[in-house]
C-alpha cells in the first residue's frame, strides 16, 4: 500500500499564500475544487486539482478565507460492479471536513448517477485553527461513566433554557451538571455527535435517526447537536471538566452512511471507493458488510488510518476530549485475514503522543466471522462486557445455575481478561445501553415492542434476559410496580458493587422507559426524550447512594485482580464459606462477598460485606465477625428488620470500631 500524506496537506490549511485544499484519490482521473458562497447555495468556481504523487489532488486558492463553503467533484469511470462509484455530478464532502454548513438529508438522488447534488449536500467549511487547554485527561478507571444521547437527555429538561434544548451546550447548564454530580458521575460519554445521515428506509416511514450511528464526515459536527460547532463543543468540555467530569465520545469508525450498493453517494464512495471501504477478495465491487450497515471501513489501509488517527487528534487538540468509545470496534483491528489485536491501528493510538494518555473503549465485536473479541483487545483498551451484562440480567430474573457467573461478574471478570496475561481488569461493566432495553423495561417487559420501527417487530435482539413481572408493559398494578422498582433497585446495587469501570445510560438511574422499544434508534420523539418531570425521586436517591459508597470504599475502583488470599470472601448467608455444592446448586439464590478494602471516611482499613438475596423472600444472614469491631449498614431500605435482608435486594455493611 502506498504511504499517506503528511496529515497536515489534507483538508483545507489556512497558510500565508492562500487556503490549500488537499484530498486523497488513487483512482480518480481528476477532482474539481467547488467554491460555494456564503449562503452555501450558488456554486461560484469550479477549479481543477493538481494530482501529484501518491494520490494526492491539491491546489493553493488565495481568497479562500477562513469561512468559505466548499466541495469537490471527482471525474473517472462509473463502473459499480468493479467498485468504480465516480460521478461528477455528485458534489462530494471532504472527509477531512472540520465543520458543514448544514445536516445531511437523504434523498433517492443522492443514489442515481447524474443527477446533480450541490443543492443537497452539506458544504464543509474552512476553518482557522482552534485549540484547547492542554490538561491530562480526568478519566480514570473504575469511574462512572454516564452514556448521554445529547437530544434525548436534554430536549424536555424544564430548567435549560429552550435555544439551548437539544444541545451540546445544555451540557453546561447548572441544573444538567447538578443532576451528574448528585449521582457521582465521573465521565460523560456522548453517542455520536459528528456529522451522520438518516438511513435510507426511514423518511418515507416519517422517521430519523435520532442516535447518530450513521456518519458520513468524522471529524464535522452535526449541526443539529452543536450549532454553535467545535467552540460548543470545547466550552462545554471546559465547563464539565471545571467541575470534576471528563467527556469520552462515541465515534463511529467501521462504517459510514453511504451504505451498500443502493446507498447514497456523498464522500468517501466518490473520491476512492477501493481506498476506503472493505471489497470481497476478487470482488471489487462487493462491499463487505462486517458491521450489518451495508459497509466496512478499511480501518487496516494506511489513508484510512491517518483519517481516523488524525480525527482522534483534532477532537483532543480541539476540544480537550478526555478520550473515546468505539463502536463495533473489532473492526479496528480487521485486515483481510480477520481482527488482530496488535493491529497497526491499534499500536498507532497507543503510541502516539496525543493519544497515548487518552482513554480508549472497545465495543469488542462486530457481525463478521470471528468479529466476537471480548477480552482480546490490547491493554489498555477497556473493554464493553455483554458477558456480564447477561449474567448480571440472567441472575436477577432468577435462571438457575448463575451465581457464579454472578461472583465472577462482581470480581472483575478475571477469566476473560487474565487469558492473554492481563492482571487487571479492563472490563466496562453495565447493565443496559443504547441498544436494547432500559433498565426499567428490562425488568417490564418479557419482550421488544419495536413496532413503531415501521419493521413489523423484526428489528432489535430477540433475547435480552428480561421479565415483566407478572404484566407486560404500563400497569396500574402497585404490586408489580412495587416489584419493578425493587428489582431496578437491585440491579443497580449490583452493577455498583462489580469491580471495573462502570456505564450508566442517561435515565436508568430515574426509571426511563421507552415503551419496550429495544432498537430505538430511529424514534427521535417521546419514546427516547426523558421526561424529567416523570423521573423516579427514589430510585435517584437510590444511585447517589450507591455512588457515595462506592467512592468511599476503593476495593470497587481498583483494576487489579483478587487474589483471594484474604482480600474476598465468598460466604453463605449464614456465615459459612460456600462450597462447591453451594456454588452448583440450582436452588441457591444468596450470596454474600466479603471484602477487605480502604475506608475514606474511617481512614483504615477495614472489612465491606455486600449482602444479595435474589429470593422472593426476605432471608436471614450473619456477618462474620471481629472482636472489638460491629458492623454497620449503608443500604437501610434494603434491610428487612435486625439481622435479615429484604426481598430481592442488595445490602452494603462496613466493620467499624
Amino acid at each position: 500500500m502506498p504511504n499517506p500524506p503528511a496529515p497536515a496537506l489534507l483538508g483545507a490549511t489556512i497558510g500565508n499564500d492562500g487556503t490549500t485544499f488537499a484530498v486523497w484519490s488513487t483512482s480518480a482521473s481528476g477532482i474539481e475544487l467547488c467554491l460555494f458562497d456564503k449562503a452555501g447555495d450558488s456554486e461560484l468556481r469550479r477549479l481543477p486539482m493538481q494530482r501529484g504523487e501518491d494520490g494526492l489532488h491539491s491546489l493553493t486558492v488565495s481568497d479562500a478565507p477562513a469561512g468559505t463553503r466548499y466541495g469537490f467533484r471527482a471525474w473517472g469511470q462509473y463502473a459499480p460492479d468493479q467498485g468504480l462509484w465516480f460521478d461528477p455530478a455528485k458534489l462530494l464532502v471532504d472527509p477531512y471536513a472540520r465543520e458543514l454548513d448544514r445536516p445531511f438529508r437523504y434523498e433517492p438522488r443522492l443514489s442515481t448517477f447524474g443527477d446533480d447534488t450541490a443543492d443537497l449536500v452539506p458544504k464543509a467549511i474552512v476553518t482557522e485553527p482552534q485549540t484547547a487547554p492542554s490538561a491530562a485527561p480526568l478519566f480514570q478507571p473504575g469511574g462512572l461513566i454516564y452514556e448521554v444521547a445529547v437530544r434525548p437527555f436534554t430536549k424536555l429538561h424544564p430548567q435549560v433554557p429552550e435555544n439551548l434544548r437539544g444541545t451540546v451546550g445544555a451540557l453546561a447548564h447548572p441544573a444538567i451538571i447538578a443532576h451528574l454530580k448528585r449521582i457521582g458521575v465521573s465521565t460523560v460519554e456522548l453517542m455520536p455527535i459528528t456529522a451522520w445521515i438518516d438511513e435510507r428506509h426511514l423518511p418515507p416511514l416519517g422517521l430519523s435517526n435520532g442516535w447518530g450511528y450513521n456518519p458520513i464526515a468524522f471529524m464535522a459536527l452535526d449541526p443539529r447537536l452543536v450549532p454553535g460547532g467545535m467552540t460548543e463543543l470545547r466550552e462545554t468540555v471546559a465547563a464539565l471538566h471545571e467541575e470534576g467530569i471528563g467527556v469520552i465520545l462515541d465515534l463511529v469508525f467501521n462504517h459510514s452512511g453511504e451504505s451498500d450498493r443502493l446507498g447514497a453517494t456523498l464522500s468517501m464512495r466518490g473520491l476512492d471507493n477501493h481506498t476506503y471501504y472493505r471489497h470481497a477478495t476478487g470482488q471489487p465491487g462487493v462491499l463487505v458488510n462486517d458491521t450489518g450497515c451495508g459497509n466496512t471501513v478499511a480501518c487496516d489501509h494506511p489513508v484510512v488510518r491517518r483519517l481516523i488517527l488524525d480525527s482522534l487528534r483534532h477532537f483532543v487538540l480541539s476540544a480537550g476530549i478526555d478520550g473515546f468509545r468505539f463502536d463495533l470496534g473489532s473492526i479496528l483491528g480487521r485486515d483481510i485475514n480477520g481482527f488482530r489485536s496488535d493491529a497497526t491501528l491499534f499500536t498507532e493510538m497507543l503510541t502516539d503522543p496525543i493519544l497515548k494518555d487518552r482513554v480508549l473503549i472497545a465495543e469488542p465485536w462486530d457481525i463478521g466471522p470471528g468479529g466476537y473479541q471480548l477480552g482480546n483487545f490490547p491493554g489498555p483498551f477497556l473493554e464493553w462486557n455483554d458477558r456480564a451484562r447477561d449474567d448480571l440480567r440472567r441472575t436477577w430474573r432468577g435462571d438457575r445455575h448463575t451465581i457464579g457467573d454472578l461472583a465472577t461478574a462482581l470480581a472483575g471478570s478475571s477469566p476473560i481478561f487474565s487469558r492473554n496475561g492481563g492482571t487487571q481488569t479492563r472490563s466496562v461493566n453495565f447493565i443496559a445501553a443504547h441498544d436494547g432495553f432500559t433498565l426499567m423495561d428490562l425488568v417490564s417487559y418479557a419482550g421488544k415492542h419495536n413496532e413503531a420501527n415501521g419493521e413489523d417487530n423484526r428489528d432489535g435482539h430477540n433475547e435480552n434476559h428480561s421479565w415483566n413481572n407478572g404484566a407486560e408493559g404500563p400497569t396500574e398494578d402497585p404490586e408489580v410496580q412495587a416489584f419493578r422498582r425493587r428489582d431496578v433497585m437491585a440491579l443497580l446495587s449490583t452493577l455498583f458493587a462489580a469491580r471495573g469501570t462502570l456505564m450508566l445510560t442517561a435515565g436508568d438511574e430515574a426509571g426511563r422507559s421507552q415503551r419496550g422499544n429495544n432498537n430505538a434508534y430511529c424514534q427521535d420523539n417521546a419514546i427516547t426524550w426523558v421526561d424529567w418531570t416523570e423521573l423516579d425521586e427514589d430510585l435517584i436517591a437510590h444511585t447517589s447512594a450507591l455512588s457515595h459508597i462506592r467512592s468511599r470504599f476503593d476495593v470497587f475502583r481498583e483494576s487489579t485482580f483478587f487474589s483471594g488470599n484474604g482480600d474476598i470472601e465468598w460466604l453463605r448467608l449464614a456465615g459459612q464459606p460456600m462450597t462447591v455444592d453451594d456454588w452448583e446448586s440450582p436452588a441457591t439464590d444468596n450470596l454474600m462477598m466479603v471484602l477487605v478494602t480502604g475506608d475514606a471516611v474511617q481512614n483504615r482499613t477495614t472489612r465491606l460485606a455486600v449482602v444479595i438475596n435474589r429470593s422472593h423472600a426476605p432471608h436471614p444472614f450473619h456477618l462474620p465477625g471481629r472482636p472489638e469491631v460491629r458492623w454497620q449498614a449503608l443500604l437501610p431500605l434494603d434491610e428487612a428488620g435486625d439481622g435479615m435482608i429484604a426481598t430481592r435486594s442488595v445490602g452494603f455493611h462496613v466493620e467499624i470500631l
